[in-house]
């Protein structure tokens, strides 16, 4: 018994001292625990820290960069209108009294003339008529300076007819300055520029800003017309045209008036 006691007394201090190492063992862990627990969050701190000198420093300097959304702006513009085609003789022995010459507008893609739109408008018929195998309209300076003054007086008396408030048709207009024409015929036409109008033929609304894009609208509104298609392509008995001419008068407040006269020579 003595001995086992002796031994059991021996084993005290071993036993002492292992839980003496586990009790440091765990410390250890624990401190190892908390010092990688500790390094985590600085690390979240100094990514977050880090994210927020970036929103504070990139942002302002890109508002700048932009003056702000009330200065975004989305180019949806047309393209300036092409070299305008040439067409004919702009000085004609005989013209109009009443022809006001050529008129202009502004628009936020160019400068919009009236001389330029005649241009289009007379090379748009062309290419209509080339369509259904008919031949080129030989551009006529004083039946367009008639159209001229018929679109002038349009504006001017605000009416839009073939006839004017003096009873005068497209006939009678022409000769009271010519007298080579045997058939005669016009078109006439009412559109704006810088502001939305239906698209012919279609539902949707399209805005006019360059002398090609208003000379196009112009034709296919007379294209979309029975009468006014007749007109350009001597539909329905309409005479066999050799000559045309196209007036176009511009208005302060954007209205574009046109007018298109057909002549058969003797």
């Amino acid at each position: 018994m003595a001995g086992d006691r002796g031994s059991n007394t021996a084993d005290r201090p071993n036993r002492r001292r292992l839980r003496a190492d586990r009790r440091q063992s765990e410390r250890i862990g624990r401190e190892r625990a908390l010092l990688g627990g500790i390094v985590r969050l600085v690390g979240l701190l100094a990514i977050t820290i880090g994210i927020v000198l970036a929103v504070l420093t990139l942002g302002p300097i890109g508002l700048d960069d932009i003056g702000g959304f009330d200065d975004l702006e989305f180019n949806d513009l047309p393209s300036p209108s092409a070299e305008p085609p040439e067409t004919g003789d702009r000085n004609p022995n005989l013209t109009d009294p009443d022809d006001p010459g050529d008129s202009e507008l502004e628009t936020e893609v160019e400068p919009v003339s009236a001389a330029v739109i005649e241009d289009f408008v007379h090379a748009e018929v062309n290419d209509r008529r080339a369509d259904y195998d008919l031949g080129e309209l030989e551009w006529d300076g004083t039946v367009a300076s008639v159209a001229r003054a018929h679109s002038y007086d349009m504006a001017d008396r605000e009416y839009f007819d073939h006839v004017s408030p003096d009873s005068e048709g497209p006939f009678e207009r022409f000769q009271a300055v010519g007298e080579y024409c045997q058939g005669y015929g016009e078109n006439i036409a009412l559109t704006y520029l810088d502001q939305p109008v239906n698209e012919p033929g279609g539902d949707e609304t399209v805005t006019y800003q360059t002398a090609e894009g208003v000379a196009s609208g112009l034709v296919d509104q007379w294209m979309n017309s029975t009468d006014h298609r007749a007109a350009i392509l001597e539909e329905d008995g309409t005479p066999d045209w050799d000559r045309g001419g196209v007036g176009v008068y511009l208005t302060d407040d954007g209205s574009v008036y046109a007018s298109h006269n057909f002549c058969q020579t003797w």
